[in-house]
């Protein structure tokens, strides 16, 4: 077969037949890894699709392979047992069902990939090729032998893939959302919002009388589950770090300036770029575009345009805008190329024809070298510590196997060790602070996968770096007594009697907003200041906070209400509602109108595949499935 793929990349039929297959699947060799052909066979089926059959092994393979790329996402170990916890060992087996479910309906189709368009396939895989761009097949063997596969089982896998991939784009290509969800979509998160709100603040709420220990001790045990003391736990870490062997004074000025040259007025460290306050009109279509420049060579101005659209300055309002911001070259160059109020001719946006006003300049600000000069140095410094910090990994491990503890190690390395005395999942103290620590969400997540005693393996950081830790003691979560968990359950007691009371009364101001009353006059009555919020949209950060937009769009048009927030309680009157009719040329609309056609995509897939597994039934195992899994 490699002789006549060789060939295959010659003729004008292979290269066509490349072009097409291509289009639709490229595979590469890592998808598969070691295959049952090469292990033995067993008879043990953890499922069944019709007359497909999953065995045991094929299982235990893919199931394995998934727990190593968790293990390689979090960096620490991810057992059996905690795969089985999230589903994971479910999700796999889910998968295989639906891959075998198509498999056998290609089968019951009488489907089938040429071996010309197999050989198209593989010969096209950048994966295959040398250096030109030409079919290798020396490389090509030796990549399948690296992963102890051999041709026939690769080639069978890849055919299984083309078919699956044939099937889904013959059922998928050309599917789009229906309009009308597009239009409810648009109209959804297009529409806005304005209400005038005024805010109770706690102190509203009066005074709260104390509580008795009888009280806070009732509340305490209906939530006594609350306030367990999380698990602490000790540990030393090391941190090898570009920064930690960083040496400006190993740097020459002219290797630093050369750095400083490239980053200068690009970086925020070093300066900021050029900006343009820029306005842009987007036209649905070229014509429309070249009457526009036409109507502002004849002397029309850019306002002039808006005018004649329909449009708001807000509508092509695009703000302080960096050169390398807009995508397409050409319309940067162009943009950047107009003085302050000056107006584009018709330019070519990824979005369609564009006509762009700069309302202003704001210069570019570069620091000066002399300013920055040190950074710079111990930026390349940090940049060539590479061997350095190899040495330095492989001196602390060649310790730790010697027998040394860390802290130890660590020492005769030239490295500090911090000592961390108490630390929760949360990376917290005993007292709530938070404990500064390097590489730390991924840090504390092996930390509290490790125990006492366990060396573990050197996380290594994204700068190039390596963190060492070892965990010296664990103090279990356990029950709080009501003594000592009182200070922080008096506080809630507390927090939750001022929201009751400040919920009491907004219902009572809404009530008077109800039946008529101003929200002004309302506001007066209880000393609050009305604030008037315009545009409010429902997934869109304002100045109000969440809670109070969610409530805001729960009410009617012209509803009131109140929400909690962190500050006391809003209460709020909506004063307008707006739902602007659908663009179809808006950006934001054509964003939306992609998700939803991948969406519907998707969904119908999903269906297809649901529907081919009830006719063909399917029967699982869990007996031999949680025997594949080990553990």
């Amino acid at each position: 077969m490699l002789e006549s793929m060789r060939n295959a990349t010659q003729g004008v039929v292979g290269k066509a037949i490349m072009t097409v297959v291509m289009g639709l699947i490229i595979v590469s060799f890592v998808i598969w890894g070691v295959g049952d052909m090469l292990r033995g066979f067993t008879a043990s089926n953890v499922a069944s699709v019709g007359g497909a059959k999953i065995s045991s092994q094929d299982y235990r393979y893919q199931f394995q392979r998934t727990l190593q790329q968790y293990q390689r996402r979090l960096r620490q170990p991810f057992t059996t047992e905690q795969a089985r916890a999230i589903g994971l060992d479910r999700q796999v087996l889910q998968r295989m069902i639906s891959e075998a479910a198509i498999d056998e309906e290609a089968r019951k189709l009488g489907l089938d990939v040429s071996d010309e368009a197999l050989r198209a396939m593989i010969t096209a895989n950048p994966d295959f090729q040398d250096s030109s761009g030409a079919f290798d097949p020396q490389k090509f063997a030796s990549l399948l032998r690296d992963n102890d596969l051999n041709e026939r089982f690769y080639v069978t896998e890849l055919k299984k893939n083309a078919l699956r991939q044939f099937i889904i784009a013959a059922l998928a290509t050309g599917v789009a959302a229906p309009k009308a969800m597009v239009t409810s979509e648009a109209d959804t998160e297009g529409q806005t919002r304005s209400a005038d709100t005024f805010v109770l603040p706690a102190a509203a709420a009066g005074d709260i009388p104390a509580p008795s220990d009888e009280t806070l001790k009732a509340y305490f045990d209906d939530r006594k589950s609350t306030y367990r003391a999380p698990e602490f736990r000790a540990m030393d870490v090391v941190a090898l770090e570009p920064e930690t062997l960083a040496n400006p004074a190993e740097v020459s000025d002219a290797d630093a300036e050369a750095a400083y040259a490239k980053v200068a007025g690009k970086d925020p460290k070093y300066g900021a770029p050029e900006k343009r306050d820029l306005e842009q009109i987007l036209f649905p279509n070229q014509a429309d575009a070249d009457a526009a420049e036409a109507k502002i060579k004849a002397g029309a101005s850019f306002d002039d345009i808006l005018k004649d659209r329909n449009l708001k300055p807000e509508d092509v309002e695009l703000g302080q805008t960096a050169k390398d911001a807009i995508i397409d070259p050409a319309e940067a160059e162009s943009v950047f190329a107009l003085p302050a109020g000056g107006v584009s001719g018709v330019l070519t946006s990824q979005f369609g024809p564009v006509i762009v006003r700069v309302k202003t300049i704001t210069p570019a600000t570069v620091k000066p070298f002399a300013e920055v000069a040190d950074e710079i140095k111990r930026r390349i410094s940090a940049s060539r510590a590479g061997d350095k910090i190899q040495a330095l990994h492989d001196k602390i491990e060649d310790l730790r196997v010697s027998g040394k503890p860390l802290p130890e190690a660590a020492k005769e390395a030239g490295l500090t060790t911090q000592s961390v005395a108490a630390i929760d999942a949360t990376g917290k103290d005993p007292n709530g602070k938070e404990v500064p620590l390097p590489d730390g969400p991924d840090l504390l997540r092996a930390a509290f996968a490790s125990d006492v005693g366990l060396d573990e393996a050197p996380l290594q950081t994204k700068d190039g770096g390596f963190v060492w830790l070892a965990v010296t003691k664990v103090e279990p979560s356990h029950e709080r007594t009501f003594e000592e968990a009182k200070p922080e359950v008096e506080a809630q007691w507390r927090t939750e009697q001022v929201e009751k009371a400040l919920a009491a009364k907004a219902d009572d101001l809404v009530k008077q907003l109800r039946t008529g009353a101003s929200a002004a006059d309302v506001a007066k009555s209880v000393g609050a200041t009305v604030k008037s919020v315009v545009d409010i949209h429902r997934d869109e950060k304002s100045s109000l906070p969440e809670s109070v937009v969610a409530a805001i769009y729960r009410e009617p048009a012209d509803g009131v209400g109140s929400a909690a927030t962190p500050e006391g309680r809003t209460v709020f009157k909506i004063t307008a509602d707006q739902t602007p009719p659908v663009d179809a040329i808006d950006p934001r609309v054509k964003s939306m109108a992609q998700q939803l056609d991948g969406a519907t995509r998707e969904s119908l897939i999903d269906q297809y595949i649901a529907g081919l597994r009830r006719s063909l039934g399917v029967t699982v195992n869990p007996s031999v499935m949680q025997s594949a899994e080990g553990g």
